[in-house]
């Protein structure tokens, strides 16, 4: 970030919510480079921005495509602007679609292959099911046919500038509330970051993702980018400030129900065995220049089944894959399906670890009447939680809940040793600076209990994919050795018993062991790599401090480093190098995939990518190719761009709970503060930052407050479809009335960190929220939502 000549902030809040990242920024800024902000309320980060305009939640891509409308214009009226060797060798612009392809501007608003009705309530009857018309034109050896010339009608440049035609600056201005003047300053000014020896990043947070169109929203923003060669290069990317210190490192260890650590799939029934499964998730490509990355998936999940099932996976079993669970196709294993399998009876025990979902779950009072229906709940928290005394909530009587509830007390961070992942994908080691209190245990002293009772009982009575437990390669001890779980995690060369130096050295057949592919090369025979705090700057000296612990993959610090150089591999922006050929090699950073340079018969540089082009049309997301603005679900007005009101394929659970704007005709919002952490179960246990903020409350701009008959400081009444809530009502500038089509639109803020447990109690912001998620991650609409706010 500190190398970014723009910086671009949208969907988050990184001056409160990320201060440390915000220090970064703000060293860029010192150095010349500019801050714009995009935000439906005045933040701490738009207050230093160069450029602050607001935006209503919900409207990110009319927004964003406004602005890639605005880019291509000016590639095709000044291309010697921009990098358009970036744009035509890297990313998938020249490559040609089908024909038959329709996109939104054809079909009001729908993509070819739609099948159901909009109206339908069963979500699997509203799909696109038929996507051959969004596949490339290829000849005769597989290869996709390009036009580099980016003239043909079906190229994928021309289909972006007919898709983005219709986001003019007065359409897209009457759809998010912004001045056109600020959105057309904004254009104006982070279209300089397209120039090839300047870079800008685009820095966002939930108030992106937590959308029925939340990954259509990022994927807006990698188009802006790639157009704008900012992928790749030092001082671009577009970066997902994380909402904890280690949700990078959790999911890289498959935290999310459809992945196995290192983002491999999960197995699903038709992978009958391992093969099968090889062949559904191994992706082919003919085209021998594209490095193909995901073809060695193989290697990774049989070097895995080695770490979890050691001698009891062989080749003769497939390597213990059957050992595992399979998922069953086309069913959503989701946190709000989750819930509703809880409250339908079928789920008869949970186990939460540091989650709060009574405060933090969408719809939050469904989901603590949900939990009554459980047999047993076990929480492991540092300090009592909403979740573990949902059965003594208000309004409530405890002898009318029969689920057992356990409580376990957690160490937390500082109590334990173990690594953690920042956004930067920077593995770090923090070592153990205090004894837990009392009786609080690490969480892998009580996950290694559990499994050995487990094992137990399986050894001895027996029971269903007994050998799924009792084949496990589980040999911790009493108490599990953090160190030696990382050497897992890295893995072995089998053969010799050494640590495994880097994932190319990994295979399928069984003579190495992998607990993560990505972690590959972080623990070797020279040691714990997260451990190392060495300051030497790079090579060209730009920040990347690639002896300071270590990052996946490979010590990698930016990833497609190799989008960073010219066909000859001579960096774009030779002030800022990543990568460099010099002398018949690479220097700088660890180059992605090696080999030569493009000029010289090398791959292209996005290897994870099937074809090795960066995608600017994205064939296979269930909600289409190209981001399309729709409504939230929940909207205070209709969709000026199409017919089609909503996401035409967002996951819809409870229909009936969708509020109008006849009875709620305010837009809302949640969000965080620095303050407090997330549900509030952390800070509002800690006297000091309770006294910093005692009670939960709204952000109301002066005109809805004086519409209201509502005062600074007075308790407001605030009420969605599902529920109702009261706080503490701040009247300020922060938040103005947007005007749209003549129309007044008002939108509100409310903090989501309280519950009824605590030092500090209050209202939950998510007892207002809606039960609906986007069809690709199912996370749900936590930031558009609707509400009518009375004075209490």
């Amino acid at each position: 970030m500190a190398n970014s000549d723009y910086t671009f902030i949208i969907g988050g809040n990184p001056a409160a919510n990320h201060p440390a990242s915000f220090g970064h920024i703000m060293a860029a800024k010192d150095k010349g480079g500019k801050i714009i902000v995009v935000d439906p309320r005045f933040t701490q980060s738009a207050a230093v921005a160069d450029i602050y305009a607001p935006m209503r939640s919900g409207t990110d891509i009319a927004f964003i495509g406004g602005m890639v409308n605005y880019i291509i214009s000016k590639i095709e009226s000044n291309p010697e602007q921009f990098n358009m060797t970036y744009i035509t060798e890297y990313t998938n612009a020249p490559l040609l679609i089908n024909p038959d392809y329709q996109g939104p501007a054809d079909l009001d608003g729908l993509f070819s292959g739609y099948e159901g009705s909009i109206n339908e309530t069963d979500n699997a009857k509203r799909r696109y099911t038929d996507r051959s018309t969004w596949q490339y034109q290829v000849d005769e050896n597989g290869v996709p046919k390009q036009d580099k010339t980016l003239k043909d009608p079906n190229c994928v440049f021309q289909i972006l500038k007919r898709h983005y035609a219709r986001y003019t600056p007065g359409k897209v201005c009457s759809i998010t509330g912004t001045p056109e003047d600020k959105f057309l300053e904004i254009c104006q000014m982070y279209a300089g970051s397209g120039a090839p020896d300047k870079s800008g990043v685009i820095i966002y947070a939930m108030g992106t993702t937590q959308h029925t169109k939340g990954t259509q929203n990022v994927r807006a923003y990698s188009i802006l980018q790639l157009l704008l060669s900012n992928i790749g290069v030092a001082g671009g990317g577009v970066a997902a400030c994380r909402g904890e210190p280690n949700v990078q490192g959790s999911t890289d260890h498959c935290l999310l129900y459809h992945i196995l650590p290192g983002y491999l799939p999960a197995p699903v029934s038709a992978d009958i065995d391992l093969q099968a499964y090889k062949d559904r998730t191994t992706p082919q490509h003919p085209d021998p220049r594209s490095l193909n990355w995901w073809q060695n998936r193989p290697k990774y999940i049989v070097s895995l089944l080695k770490a979890w099932y050691g001698e009891n996976a062989t080749a003769e079993n497939g390597f213990g894959f059957n050992y595992l669970p399979k998922a069953v196709p086309g069913r959503d294993y989701s946190y709000i399906p989750l819930f509703e399998d809880i409250d339908a009876g079928s789920v008869k025990g949970m186990m939460v670890w540091g989650m709060n979902p009574a405060v933090a779950g969408p719809n939050s009072n469904l989901q603590r009447g949900a939990l009554g229906k459980l047999d047993w709940l076990m929480c492991i928290d540092l300090w009592q939680t909403e979740t573990g005394e949902f059965w003594k909530r208000p309004g409530v009587n405890p002898a009318d809940i029969q689920t057992e509830v356990f409580m376990l007390p957690a160490c937390n961070s500082y109590e334990k040793e173990g690594s953690v992942s920042n956004s930067g994908r920077w593995v770090q080691w923090r070592y153990k600076a205090a004894n837990p209190p009392g009786d609080a245990k690490e969480d892998a002293w009580v996950m290694n209990k559990i499994m050995m009772k487990l094992k137990e009982l399986y050894a001895a009575e027996g029971g269903p994919s007994a050998d799924s437990i009792l084949k496990l390669d589980w040999n911790y001890g009493e108490s599990p050795d953090a160190r030696a779980v990382a050497r897992e995690v890295n893995g072995y060369d089998l053969t010799t018993g050494k640590l495994v130096a880097s994932f190319p050295s990994l295979k399928d057949d069984g003579t190495t062991s992998s607990g993560n592919w990505l972690y590959c090369g972080s623990y070797t025979e020279e040691g714990n790599l997260s451990m190392r705090r060495d300051l030497t700057p790079d090579k060209f000296n730009i920040g990347l401090f690639s002896k300071f612990a270590w990052c996946w993959p490979v010590n990698r610090r930016v990833l497609y480093n190799r989008a960073s150089v010219d066909l000859d591999g001579v960096p774009w922006n030779k002030d800022k190098p990543v990568i460099w050929w010099q002398d018949g090699s690479w220097v700088g950073d660890v180059p992605d995939g090696g080999g030569a340079p493009m000029a010289e018969g090398g791959h292209y540089p996005f290897i994870m990518k099937d074809n090795g082009f960066a995608s600017l049309f994205g064939a296979g997301l269930a909600d289409g190719p190209l981001p399309e603005h729709y409504e939230p679900w929940e909207s205070p007005t209709s969709n000026a761009l199409s017919s089609q009101q909503v996401n035409p394929v967002a996951v819809i659970w409870r229909p009936d709970e969708q509020g109008t704007v006849d009875d709620y005709p305010i837009a809302c919002s949640t969000y965080r503060i620095c303050e407090h952490w997330q549900s509030g179960a952390l800070s509002r246990n800690l006297p000091w930052l309770a006294e910093l903020c005692p009670e939960p409350f709204i952000e109301i701009s002066e005109e809805l407050a004086a519409e209201k008959g509502i005062e600074n400081a007075d308790m407001a009444r605030v009420k969605s479809k599902r529920g109702e809530v009261v706080m503490r009502a701040l009247v300020t500038k922060r938040f103005k009335p947007f005007q749209m089509n003549g129309k007044t639109i008002h939108q509100i803020g409310m903090i989501w960190h309280f519950g009824y447990t605590g030092l500090v109690t209050g209202d939950s912001a998510n007892v207002l929220t809606s039960y609906i998620g986007d069809p690709i991650t199912t996370i749900p609409e936590y930031k558009a939502f609707l509400v009518n706010v009375e004075k209490a």
